[in-house]
């Protein structure tokens, strides 16, 4: 493994992996994605797995990779316990979601352009549980507006929309921003880009879902993509709001975001 690692653009492959996980990606999107010819980066794709830190599985006739979470928690447990004796393993953080606790945790959804997506779950999340979670989005390449009609399907379901707007990553990445609990992307551009190291180390997950203004489409059928991603959305942050009462340690909250970036949700 480490010497699968050891290899710069073999580390690359495995780093978006591990950011778009617990998604499969096509290795033609990853050939794309990381500008390597395709024979290239099938090399590096049969290393990494030979090593035990990639799975590959068919789907049709395409093949999708995903990253081995338990190969790579294997490395850092040797490294940890054996090579350092485990004087490295001290994380030994919990996040207590008792109903008692007056805390709100700060949440960031982050996708490209943030005037979908990241604005719809931000939403969502700031009038579905104001007590317990402050909600931010933010774009890697925003543009300064909120779609027109992210606007309009926000106020079809009730939700107040007068200072809506958008913002760059950049933000929050000033020493006057406010810490992050935890970062979820919203889009797989967002996740193939390395952004940036976050202080204090959020709990991190993917809750990709397609762009609703992508494609070419009637202006009742990009409406009711808008819908569905509105929905598909909903259907993550209610969960998330309501994880469990006690006190999780990092191990089991990380879990349970990426059990919720897993939900199959269906997109016409």
């Amino acid at each position: 493994m480490l010497d699968a690692l050891g290899h710069a653009e073999r580390l690359h492959v495995f780093r978006v992996l591990v950011r778009r996980y617990p998604q499969s990606v096509a290795a033609g999107e990853l050939a794309e994605t990381l500008g390597y010819k395709r024979s290239t980066l099938s090399i590096y794709l049969s290393v990494l797995r030979r090593a035990g830190l990639v799975h590959q599985d068919r789907d049709g006739n395409s093949l999708l990779y995903s990253a081995d979470l338990s190969g790579a928690k294997s490395l850092i447990g040797f490294l940890s316990e054996d090579c350092c004796r485990g004087r490295t393993n001290n994380d030994h953080r919990t996040i207590d979601f008792d109903a008692n606790d007056h805390r709100r945790y700060n949440v960031l959804f982050v996708c490209t352009r943030n005037s979908a997506r990241s604005i719809f779950a931000e939403v969502i999340l700031r009038d579905t549980a104001p007590e317990r979670f402050a909600a931010y989005s933010a774009g890697t390449s925003s543009h300064g507006a909120v779609h027109p009609l992210t606007l309009q399907v926000l106020e079809e379901n009730g939700h107040e929309i007068s200072e809506l707007g958008t913002s760059s990553i950049a933000e929050f990445q000033k020493p006057t921003a406010p810490q992050m609990d935890f970062v979820f992307t919203v889009c797989d551009q967002a996740a193939n880009e390395e952004c940036p190291v976050w202080p204090g180390q959020p709990v991190t997950a993917h809750w990709g879902h397609p762009d609703p203004a992508a494609g070419v489409f009637s202006d009742e059928e990009r409406l009711e993509l808008f819908r569905q991603t509105y929905q598909a959305m909903r259907r993550r942050i209610q969960p998330f709001a309501q994880l469990p009462g006690p006190t999780l340690d990092r191990a089991a909250l990380q879990e349970h975001v990426d059990d919720i970036g897993r939900l199959r949700l269906a997109r016409v």
